[in-house]
Order: structure tokens, then C-alpha cells, then sequence
């Protein structure tokens, strides 16, 4: 295996069948390995450089993090165009069910249709990144994975308006992963000084046009993405910090919590400009969505094991949520690869199953007479509100139509409200439970932006207030908090986070009496459920196939050393090397870092002099400063080069090998290699355990690894290591015999 970069290939006499075989999810017996990444049969992939980005097979490489302020404003025209929406397609289900209800249904069918459909071409055809929530291709990228238009500007706009329409479509879907991908794509936008191709740069930017400062913006911005989400300031740095960044230091930690204050404040101001009603839906209940801070919170031994029971409960339901995503997820990447036209038809169709239950399912249900004193409230008729009348008589509403005929806020608002324990019936509770964990399930994985964080909580709410109803003469603890200890455990069940899913609930619901129970609930559901599977997001990444570096060492890899995954022939340069040489190697391979290694007569031994990496050889070459003597001219060099020459380039942006126009005499003539030199590289013995150097790569967050003997009189230089040779599937390929599973 040639070493050099990310993008080498798999060279092994009797290791790339197998890996081949693991790699594309084709057991030895011919079968289709279930856990494999996400990769169909017919798709050439014989390294690991390739993974599912959206529904698309897209080139990946590793980011350089080693060295050789989100501003918010973007995410309220997120949250205002997607409650006017909501609020005008609310307003006209009303009226049309004031009409025959067969000509209301279609019409009610018609304008989901019409949105989803809007939500699914620009998904489909322009940004097909932008489907799913956004948050695991995040979180690979600030693990060092760059793939094709994860944050692209199109990618941008695509998350807007697609989660705006999605939203508005009636999908159990939520906004608040989308953010967190708008959030990133601000950030990155931000990072690579603007777009070129949309006109769009900033000069003053071009310092942080790297991969080190760019991955700390996208951090903040993610952290943004969470707080305007669910207006919770501290939870988004939590979330950045728990979940969605790899490598963290004191100085992030400010960064991201300076841009969750300014996220804070513009929220705030926005939503008492808002007040009067001109921003429909934005801005309801302030900066508290969810308050539930009903007095003090009391709670005996029987309430402590209804906790514990809620947190197993949801444990096993979260973990049987995560195994039902990855069957859906698989079978709909089967149709969405035969082209954009069966991506919008799978979205149609899933939205007419929606349509259908939301509208359907109502009738079964019995109406139920308005609470005493909701006079003027119940029913709501001609506006947004909690009590939909349906086909019910005056003074009577439907509770199971409050649920599926309103906004996923006001849905939530409602499943916690203590107003009155018997708002909602039991067999309504457990049809709008199984309702919303099914849908959740088929609807998520099509070509819409569609967050998980939404849905999830509709379910456990709804499970946890028909646990409240049930334990009802037994327990001091209302139906209220019983439906967030549910939606907790869910949460926990499904997503695996802790310490930020608690501080965000809290923030939610401003209820700070409840964080005993809410930390134990969120610990157990966790726990039983990493007894089963892996959290959501980790297996997204997994059946994507992106080359994700976790945070410890398999255990397998102590078995082995680092030269045992290094292969050769090792291509490297000379310190002063001829054009052609150069050319040759880059127009050959995809390389993108070379060794390079000082000989004699410039030193008396060979010795390694550093890494060049791939870009900065193209620009080295385009600028032509060459010499016809081999002689060491770096000096010459530096004073004609500049340092924003070398900025990584944004999105498409870079040199290309084509680009380059050198002569026949040219080809003849030499180049200094030593000022674009990385002469200070990280480099480990060849005997060094494969496990220490799989932490050591991730920790340091490096892309390039030299591994060198440890005897002289050799090459200074056996290999180099990439993420790539750290995955299990690379490493069980050449190694088949410590695979654990057999």
C-alpha cells in the first residue's frame, strides 16, 4: 500500500479481497453484511475513500488541522418563514373543515404535497447533502472528514428552504438538526472568506482560510445551530462539546459560548419585536419554549421507580428506534440511487401516508368536552391553539386532531402541560405514540432536511404522559412532568448524549427542580440502551462509510505494530527534485502528501526531510520558479512567495494538476522543495503498538503520520499512516485472523 495521503490504495497480496469484500458489505459467503457501511453492490470501491454523502457516492479526504464568530442572524429566517407557514396552513385546515370533509382532505393533502414535493427537487437536484438532519456529517467533518458539499453555500440554502417547506409539509420532522447543519455551513462560509461563485467575499476572512481555525468556527456555529434551535444558550455549547466536536481546548470553549450569547440576544430582541403578532408563530412562549415550572417538584420511592422504569423503557424503545433507522435507511438508499426522479417520488409518497394518518386518524377518536374554565381558548377556531374542534360539537374538541393537526410546538407545549391530567385520553396518548415512532421512522432517511430531535420528543412525551396516567393514584408527580422525563429518556435512548441533552431540557422547560430526575433517567436510559446498539448519529456515520476516528483504540489493534499496516513502494521526493519527476508523480496518482528526503551532497546521509503536501506542490509549480542547476535556491523562493498563496481554497477552488502548463524544458529543470516543506512532521517507530499511534493520530488530530525505522542504515522513511489505516476494515482485511467476531 502506498502511503503517502488519503487517497492511496490497497496494494496487499491476500488482504484487498477481503477488505474489498468488508468495504462493499459482501460477506464471504456471498451474503450482504447487514452492519456494513452503506455501500451498494454495484458501486467500484476499492478504497476507503469513498462514502454516502446525502444519497450520492462522493469522494472523501482527511483535513489538515496541523499548522505549517457565528453571528446568528441567519437562523430567524429559519424559524419566521417556517411558523408563517405552519400558521397559514393551520388556519386553512380549519376552515377547510368547515367544507365537506372529503374536499377537505385533498386540500389538506394538496398543500403538504405541494410543500413536500418543493422540499424534495431542491434536495433531489441541487444539494442532495442537504437531506437527513445534517448533524453526522458535522460531526465527521470536525473529526477531519472533508467530503464533497457537506457545507456548501447550495448546501445552505438548500437546508433552509427545505427544512422551511419540510417543516411546513406536516412530516414528523424537526428544524433543529437542519440548524445545526446552517449553523456549520454559516461558519464554513464564513472561514473560506465568502464564495467566489456567488459573489460573495470578504478579504479580512482570509485568515482563517485553514483547516485548524475553520473547524473551531464550525464548531461555534454548530453550537449556534443548537441554541437557536431550542433557545438554549448553554446547551448548544454542551452539544458542540458532547457530541459534535472531536478536539477541544479552554479556548473553544469561550468562543462557543461568546456565539451562543449573541445567538441569546438576537433571539431576544427578535422575539419582542415579534410580540405583536406580525412574525406569526415566532417568538410564542419567549425564550422559555416549553414552561412547565408548575410549583415544587415532591416525589417518593414509587416515583423513583417509575423513573427508573421510564429510563428502561426508553432505553430499549430508543435502541429498537436506532435498529428500525438503519433498516429504512438502507432499503431507501436502494431507490434514491436510481436518480433524483425516485428520490421526489419516495418523498411523495411518504408525504401522502402523512397526510393521511394526520387527517384519518382523528375520526376514531371521540370528542371531549373543554376544560372549565378555557372559555375563549377551547376550542381554538380560526387560529393556532391547542384545542382543535374537528367534527366535534361546540364546546367540544378532538384530542387526538391537538396532536396531529398542530405544530410541532404547540404539540409538545401541550403533551407537558399540567393544566389537566385528563386532557388527553389514554387510548389517544398510545395512538399518537405509535403514530409519531413510526412515522418518525419511514419519514426520516428521504430527501428532505429532517431532524431527529422532533420527533423523538413527541414520542417520549406522548409515552411518558401515558405512564403518568397510569401511575396516577400511585404517584405525587403530575402527567407534565412525567411526559419530560419520557421525552428525557427517549432522548437519552436514542442520541446517547448526557450532560447536554439534561441542560437543554432544562432550558426548555425551565425547571430546574427536576434535574435529579432528569440526570437519572437520561444515565439509565443510556445505559440500557448501549447494551444494544450504538447512539443514532455513530451509526449514521457508520452506514455512511465515513472513515469516523473514535476517541479509544480497538483491542485488536494491540496485537499489532505500526509497520504492519504500512506497505510500499513508498513514492517520495528529493529535496531538490526535477519538474518532471514532480509532475508525473501528481498527474499519476491522488496523492496528497509526498516525503521528502534530503540526500547527498546536501547532507551526508539520507535523512527525512518532511512532508509536502499535494496543493502546495501545485502552487509551487504553477509559479514556475524553477532552476535549470540542482542546487538549493529556498531563499529565492520564499521572497517571491506570499503567505495567502497557500491558504486552502475553498469549495472547488483549488489547483488542479490540468490546470498546469509546463514545457518539454521546463520538465527538465529543478525545484527546491524545502521552503513548502512541513520539516517538522509528527513520526513514530515502526515498532510503536498500532494502538498508541491510533490515539496519538486522533488526539493531535493529524491527517499524515511518519513511521520510521528503528535501525539504521535503512530508508529514513517506511510509510506513512492515514486515518484510512486505522478502520477496521482495512486493518481486518490484511488481518482476518484477530478479527474479533470470528
Amino acid at each position: 500500500m502506498d502511503d503517502r495521503s488519503d487517497d492511496h490504495d490497497i496494494e496487499v497480496e491476500g488482504g484487498i479481497h477481503a477488505y474489498e469484500r468488508k468495504i462493499s458489505g459482501i460477506l464471504d459467503d456471498g451474503s450482504v453484511g447487514f452492519q456494513q457501511p452503506l455501500l451498494a453492490r454495484n458501486r467500484k470501491n476499492t478504497t476507503s475513500q469513498i462514502a454516502i454523502v446525502g444519497a450520492n457516492t462522493c469522494p472523501i479526504e482527511s483535513l489538515d488541522y496541523e499548522y505549517v464568530f457565528v453571528f446568528p442572524n441567519f437562523t430567524f429566517l429559519l424559524f419566521w418563514k417556517t411558523e408563517t407557514i405552519n400558521e397559514i396552513r393551520l388556519l386553512g385546515r380549519v376552515a377547510f373543515c368547515r367544507v365537506i370533509y372529503f374536499q377537505a382532505f385533498f386540500a389538506f393533502a394538496g398543500c403538504n404535497l405541494v410543500l413536500a414535493t418543493a422540499a424534495a427537487s431542491l434536495c433531489a437536484f441541487i444539494a442532495p447533502a442537504a437531506a437527513g438532519s445534517g448533524i453526522p456529517e458535522v460531526k465527521a467533518y470536525l473529526n477531519g472528514i472533508d467530503a464533497y458539499s457537506i457545507l456548501a453555500p447550495s448546501t445552505l440554502f438548500v437546508k433552509i428552504f427545505g427544512s422551511i417547506f419540510g417543516v411546513a409539509a406536516g412530516f414528523v420532522v424537526g428544524k433543529e438538526g437542519p440548524m445545526v447543519h446552517t449553523g456549520a455551513c454559516i461558519a464554513n462560509l464564513l472561514g473560506q472568506g465568502g464564495s467566489r461563485k456567488y459573489k460573495l467575499t470578504w478579504k479580512w476572512l482570509r485568515f482563517f482560510k485553514n483547516d485548524r481555525d475553520r473547524r473551531d468556527l464550525i464548531t461555534c456555529g454548530a453550537a449556534a445551530g443548537v441554541a437557536a434551535a431550542f433557545r438554549a444558550p448553554v446547551g448548544g455549547v454542551l452539544f458542540a462539546l458532547e457530541e459534535a466536536a472531536s478536539w477541544w481546548r479552554s479556548a473553544l470553549l469561550w468562543r462557543t459560548f461568546f456565539t451562543t450569547a449573541v445567538v441569546a440576544v438576537v433571539l431576544r430582541t427578535l422575539i419582542e419585536l415579534c410580540r405583536s403578532g406580525k412574525c406569526g408563530l415566532f417568538g410564542k412562549g419567549g425564550l422559555i419554549m416549553f414552561d412547565v415550572n408548575s410549583g415544587p417538584v415532591l416525589y417518593s420511592t414509587p416515583d423513583l421507580l417509575a423513573v427508573v422504569f421510564l429510563g428502561v423503557v426508553g432505553g430499549v424503545l430508543g435502541s429498537l428506534y436506532n435498529y428500525l433507522v438503519d433498516i429504512v435507511l438502507r432499503t431507501y438508499a436502494l431507490i434514491n440511487e436510481r436518480g433524483p426522479g425516485f428520490k421526489v417520488m419516495l418523498v411523495m409518497a411518504v408525504s401522502i401516508l402523512s397526510s393521511c394518518c394526520a387527517f384519518g386518524l382523528p375520526w376514531i377518536s371521540q370528542c371531549t368536552p373543554c376544560p372549565i374554565g378555557s372559555e375563549g381558548k377551547c376550542p381554538s377556531v380560526g387560529r393556532s391553539g391547542i384545542y382543535k374542534s374537528f367534527q366535534c360539537p361546540p364546546n367540544h374538541y378532538n384530542d387526538l386532531s391537538s396532536l396531529l393537526l398542530n405544530t410541532n410546538d404547540d404539540a409538545i407545549r401541550s403533551l407537558f402541560t399540567s393544566r389537566s391530567e385528563n386532557e388527553f385520553q389514554i387510548s389517544t396518548l398510545a395512538m399518537f405514540f405509535v403514530f409519531v415512532y413510526c412515522l418518525g421512522i419511514i419519514t426520516y432517511g428521504i430527501a428532505i432536511p429532517s431532524g431527529l430531535f422532533i420527533p423523538v420528543i413527541l414520542a417520549g412525551a406522548s409515552y411518558g404522559r401515558l405512564v403518568g396516567r397510569l401511575l396516577g393514584p400511585v404517584s405525587q408527580l403530575d402527567v407534565g412532568l412525567f411526559s419530560l422525563l419520557g421525552a428525557a429518556s427517549f432522548l437519552g435512548g436514542t442520541m446517547r448524549m448526557t450532560v447536554s441533552l439534561c441542560v437543554i431540557l432544562l432550558e426548555l422547560t425551565n425547571n430546574l427542580l427536576m434535574l435529579p430526575l432528569v440526570m437519572l433517567v437520561l444515565l439509565i436510559s443510556k445505559t440500557v440502551a448501549d447494551c444494544f446498539n450504538k447512539g443514532v448519529y455513530d451509526q449514521i456515520v457508520t452506514m455512511k462509510g465515513l472513515p469516523y476516528m473514535e476517541d479509544h483504540a480497538e483491542p485488536y489493534m494491540r496485537n499489532l505494530v505500526a509497520k504492519d499496516v504500512v506497505a510500499g513502494p513508498l513514492l517520495s521526493f528529493s529535496r531538490v527534485e526535477k519538474v518532471g519527476v514532480i509532475w508525473q508523480a501528481l498527474k499519476m496518482t491522488s496523492h496528497n502528501g509526498f516525503p521528502v528526503i534530503d540526500e547527498p551532497p546536501f547532507t551526508e546521509a539520507s535523512e527525512l526531510c518532511g512532508i509536502a503536501l499535494r496543493s502546495h506542490l501545485l502552487v509551487l509549480l504553477q509559479g514556475k520558479r524553477f532552476s535549470k542547476q540542482k542546487t538549493t535556491f529556498g531563499s529565492q523562493i520564499l521572497r517571491s512567495c506570499k503567505a495567502r498563496d497557500f491558504a486552502k481554497a475553498g469549495l472547488g477552488k483549488g489547483l488542479k494538476i490540468d490546470d498546469l502548463v509546463i514545457s518539454d524544458e521546463e520538465m527538465e529543470m529543478y525545484v527546491d522543495l524545502h521552503p513548502i516543506t512541513n520539516t517538522s512532521p509528527y513520526t513514530v517507530l515502526e515498532t510503536l503498538s498500532l494502538a498508541k499511534a491510533a490515539i496519538l493520530f486522533r488526539q493531535l488530530g493529524l491527517r499524515h503520520l511518519c513511521v520510521v525505522p528503528k535501525t539504521p542504515g535503512r530508508p529514513p522513511i517506511v510509510g506513512i499512516l492515514t486515518r484510512h489505516d486505522f478502520m477496521p476494515e482495512h486493518v481486518l482485511g490484511l488481518y482476518p485472523h484477530i478479527d474479533p467476531l470470528k
